[in-house]
């Protein structure tokens, strides 16, 4: 609710803000943390004292109330690199953030119990940060990484072939952000994913075709 509550009132002010926040509450404290972009200023502390009170965190004596806990705030501004794929002039060539909704599941179709698409992505992602540490064949990434696969099935839920991979990664800065996209998905064609295919077994290995976006 305190990270709804934040949200409503960046919207009510500027309703062009662009928010991502979350908020961990543990005894006596609320912490605040999040990437902003918006014309408007903000007494978040205050939003979030509020925000418990209204809740019915009132007393001191419930260890927790809206007047006396501890609010930290680490919001900062939203990083250019996401701002401009969220932030354009036509909304429909609006661009996704890079906030997820997670969700599981136990599965047969790996030995994990994860599901299929799932367990690629771990799997991309454990190789390239490998790659990272090696320093050798790819000398420009940094650790944050994030990875997503999406795969054809049948009416019968047989996985048929990867439609597409993501991989978005941290980097060392390039001259140009044309030379940065082909070397990275020059990079990720021709080193990653043969690495990350030649330690799966057969039957997964022939869902990688040449049509993969």
């Amino acid at each position: 609710q305190i990270s709804d509550a934040l949200i409503d009132h960046f919207l009510a002010f500027d309703p062009e803000s662009k928010v991502a926040c979350e908020t961990l509450v543990t005894t006596g404290q609320v912490i605040l943390a999040g990437e902003v972009k918006s014309t408007t200023y903000l007494d978040v502390q205050q939003i979030a004292r509020d925000t418990i009170n209204k809740i019915g965190y009132t007393k001191g004596e419930y260890m927790f109330d809206g007047n006396s806990c501890g609010v930290l705030s680490a919001i900062h501004e939203q990083s250019p690199d996401i701002n401009q794929g969220v932030d354009r002039a036509s909304k429909e060539e609006q661009g996704a953030g890079d906030q997820g909704m997670m969700f599981g599941y136990a599965t047969s179709e790996t030995e994990n119990y994860m599901p299929l698409a799932l367990d690629l992505s771990h799997r991309i992602l454990k190789e390239l940060s490998e790659l990272r540490r090696e320093n050798k064949d790819i000398r420009y990434l940094r650790p944050d990484s994030k990875s997503q696969v999406t795969i054809e099935y049948t009416d019968d839920n047989v996985p048929q072939r990867i439609d597409s991979i993501v991989v978005s990664t941290q980097h060392d800065p390039f001259d140009t952000d044309d030379n940065m996209l082909a070397k990275i998905r020059k990079d990720i064609v021709d080193i990653l994913i043969p690495r990350v295919k030649a330690k799966l077994p057969e039957h997964i290995q022939v869902l990688f075709d040449d049509h993969i976006t």
